[in-house]
């Protein structure tokens, strides 16, 4: 195998292991609001267990991005959808004793957070060695469209996962037959990855380490971790607070906690509007998420590259459209306009999280850019911390308190951008045509 040539089998596969870590957690997403309301356990502690695995994630990936060079991609790869299979099974198997009454709601909420960990602390391996992989066989020139596209595994999994999930809720399983089904699906493709990937024997150089990887997203796609961060490898660590690039972040920290604060309630919301039995509200719920999946999905793989948008440009639009779409969500009467709304709320997150990465991308050297993206990987896991509680401690005081506050902050983050010099300065900062850093 040569670097400039990676196989398509192989790359194939790499994009399997991806789909399907993206989808499972996307699937799961969709489905535990109904969960939780069938057994009796408060939402927020819903929140708790998504932001306790993203803080995991956070912490943990770096360590494997850097432990894949030496311990090899491919092994790597199958800690991560071992650990993301183990998790989905015990998940399931905690899940459906919980619904079947044989242990405490408390008791399952205990089970399932420690199980979901598996995923933050495992799960999180596969990314970085996959990028990696990719990295190491593949020359400059074909290596960020290579990334790019296997990154994209996160957007297309985030639109099936939900799909898939209402027809995985069999009996006897019911609303656990989801985890089930993808603990198999991960059983299946582990055995693909140990068949039919090569093995590699990584040296330990500058150029070929992985991105430190982002956590799939309620609302689709990946949080940070670009494929110009890997293409270029790793840097010494740039501070957030870097001035060249503070403001990118602070962007990012709050469009990100506002989507994850919102993205959390929305679940309960449409629950609540719709009614009924909780396995026929989750299949609602994840129709919501596909739509909203797919609109983010229009922003990254073809609006950005047809309409050959700034990063400010980005910026300004994704916080105008996600703020209207917000508040469209509060107002909403309705199912149907809810979902319509929300995919103009993605919509604008499709335009916004690109804008953020790719402008402090380019604000610094070419021998900075894996540093870079280490900073947007570590502000965007921690909006995922707390801001998936807060959203569900407002839903509680209000179903549409989260959004009319969100929508607020929107506007306020519009004219940060609007106002602020050095993303004013960004406006200008790519030629017509350069979209390098625009990855989906």
């Amino acid at each position: 195998m040569t670097a400039s040539a990676l196989p398509r089998r192989d790359f194939a596969v790499l994009f399997t292991v991806l789909l399907t870590v993206a989808a499972g957690n996307t699937a799961l997403q969709s489905v535990l609001p109904s969960i939780a309301r069938a057994i009796h356990i408060p939402d927020l502690l819903v929140a708790v267990i998504f932001s306790f695995s993203a803080l995991l994630w956070t912490f943990s990936a770096p360590y494997w991005a850097r432990a894949s060079d030496v311990q090899g991609r491919k092994r790597l790869m199958q800690v991560g959808v071992a650990g993301f299979g183990v998790s989905m099974l015990g998940c399931a198997f905690t899940i459906f004793a919980g619904l079947s009454g044989w242990i405490a709601p408390i008791a399952t909420f205990i089970l399932f957070a420690s199980l979901r960990s598996l995923f933050g602390l495992f799960g999180s391996a596969s990314n970085p060695a996959a990028q990696a992989y990719v990295a190491a066989r593949s020359s400059e020139g074909e290596r960020t469209a290579a990334l790019a596209m296997l990154t994209s595994a996160f957007g297309l999994g985030t639109i099936l996962g939900p799909g898939i999930a209402p027809y995985l809720q069999i009996a006897p399983f019911g609303l656990s037959g989801p985890m089930f089904g993808f603990a198999g699906i991960a059983a299946v493709v582990g055995v693909i990855l140990w068949r039919l990937l090569p093995s590699d024997h990584p040296m330990p150089t500058r150029d070929n380490h992985g991105a430190p990887s982002s956590m799939p997203t309620i609302l689709g796609g990946a949080t940070g971790a670009s494929a110009v961060a890997a293409d270029v490898g790793r840097a010494p660590r740039l501070s957030w607070r870097d001035p060249r690039i503070l403001p990118f972040m602070l962007y990012g920290f709050a469009s990100g906690s506002i989507q994850a604060a919102t993205g959390q309630a929305l679940g309960f919301l449409i629950i609540d509007h719709v009614g009924g039995a909780p396995a026929a509200a989750a299949k609602s719920v994840g129709i919501a998420f596909m739509v909203g999946a797919g609109a983010t999905l229009l922003a990254q793989w073809g609006l950005i590259r047809t309409l050959r948008m700034t990063p400010g440009g980005l910026m300004r639009w994704g916080a105008g459209l996600a703020a209207l779409g917000t508040l469209g969500i509060a107002l909403a009467s309705d199912y149907e306009g809810i979902v319509v709304a929300f995919g103009l709320t993605s919509l604008g997150y499709g335009f916004a999280r690109p804008g953020f990465t790719a402008g402090a991308s380019l604000m610094v050297g070419a021998d900075e850019q894996g540093a870079v993206a280490g900073a947007v990987t570590a502000i965007n896991g921690s909006c995922f911390v707390l801001a998936p509680a807060a959203g569900i401690g407002l839903y509680e005081l209000g179903g549409s308190y989260p959004y009319w506050l969100g929508a607020i902050c929107l506007v306020a983050l519009l004219a940060y951008a609007l106002v602020n010099p050095v993303l004013r300065r960004s406006w200008a900062s790519t030629e017509p045509g350069d979209d390098v850093h625009f990855t989906p």
